[in-house]
């Protein structure tokens, strides 16, 4: 977590019911809305209102689409490399009643019925930056009714955000992948857009999310925006020397290396291709030398799993089994990367196949 935002919650005391009518819980509420203006301010909202808080980028996430869905039945059109978030949602959509395209061709699939498009912003596993302005004008060109959703939780730390210059109607964030605290997002929705609750109870949250909200978290989540705003131009530049340091070196010794989507991906991911190894095992031996790292498959029940997102990039399943991805955060360090790119290709070397 970055420090302004556990300063922020380490000086929260107001620790009442944000929702109640005595003064404890009106304090509570008078630091969880501040937060909701300095958020809204932060994406370019046009009104506070316009920021949901929620538990997190998936309740974001499945609020945006089966939220859509409820509010005005219709078919939903999604990116084959989005987050299981928003996959698993239009496919609950789909067990409503709706037609559900889960297309590389998102732009082809939007037709006169379709209610919600979503496209995330940065790819959660190869770093891609996805064209989501250009793509958000087209759908509306195409049908003006149609609502746009961009999941952006992987793009805050790096790239500059403005809902207005996106022109989405909803927007995902979670905290914690930007310094924040685990636990805690907010959905950005456009005034005017129909959304029907998905979680529901006492109507908090301007009736789009049911729930006690967590004003300690809100309040820490939105100090790391403001800091990550703050640091974002410097942090650019300072991971992007960093991961080419990184890459470089193995390069230098890892013959056959593959890196992905090279030219348009956010500076802190490093998605690559380790030839002739298997990343189960090199995500082990990684782990015991003192590297995290995650891997382009998961096992399950003993079965390799090809990643859905290299699947739909095209990558049969020998290259998804091969592939690890390296991230780098607000804290990394010119010697860490040094340090990494040592001991992935000393993890190499050992796990040839």
């Amino acid at each position: 977590m970055r420090p302004e935002a556990v300063e922020a919650m380490q000086t929260f005391v107001d620790f009442g019911n944000p929702n109640g009518m005595h003064a404890v819980s009106r304090a509570a509420k008078n630091a969880m809305e501040e937060a909701r203006e300095r958020a809204a301010a932060l994406l370019g909202a046009a009104r506070p209102a316009e920021i949901v808080f929620t538990g997190g980028g998936s309740e974001a996430d499945n609020l945006a689409v089966t939220g859509a869905i409820l509010a005005r039945p219709g078919d939903v059109v999604v990116g084959a490399t989005e987050h299981k978030a928003v996959l698993e949602s239009a496919r609950l959509c789909g067990r409503l009643g709706s037609q559900v395209d889960i297309t590389d061709d998102v732009l082809g699939a939007v037709g006169p019925d379709t209610t919600i498009v979503s496209l995330m912003l940065v790819n959660n596993e190869t770093g891609e930056i996805l064209p989501v302005a250009g793509a958000a004008a087209a759908v509306k060109d195409i049908n003006p009714e149609t609502l746009f959703h961009t999941d952006a939780v992987q793009g805050l730390l790096s790239e500059d955000i403005d809902v207005q210059a996106l022109g989405v109607d909803l927007l995902s964030l979670a905290g914690h992948k930007f310094g924040g605290p685990k636990g805690v997002g907010l959905l950005y929705v456009k005034e005017g857009t129909e959304l029907e609750p998905v979680i529901r109870g006492g109507g908090q949250e301007m009736g789009r999310r049911s729930g006690t909200q967590n004003p300690m978290g809100i309040v820490g989540m939105v100090a790391a925006m403001e800091a990550t705003a703050s640091d974002r131009s410097a942090f650019r530049v300072r991971v992007s020397e960093m991961r080419d340091t990184f890459e470089a070196e193995l390069r230098t010794r890892i013959p056959g290396l593959v890196i992905t989507c090279a030219d348009r991906r956010t500076p802190q991911h490093s998605h690559v291709r380790l030839p002739n190894t298997l990343s189960e095992t090199t995500l082990i031996l990684m782990d015991q030398a003192g590297l995290c790292a995650a891997a382009g498959s998961a096992c399950q029940s003993g079965a390799i799993e090809v990643s859905h997102v290299l699947a739909a990039m095209g990558w049969e399943k020998e290259a998804a089994g091969e592939a690890v991805r390296f991230s780098f955060g607000w804290k990394s360090e010119s010697e860490d990367a040094k340090r990494a790119a040592n001991i992935v290709a000393d993890v190499w070397e050992r796990a040839q196949l």
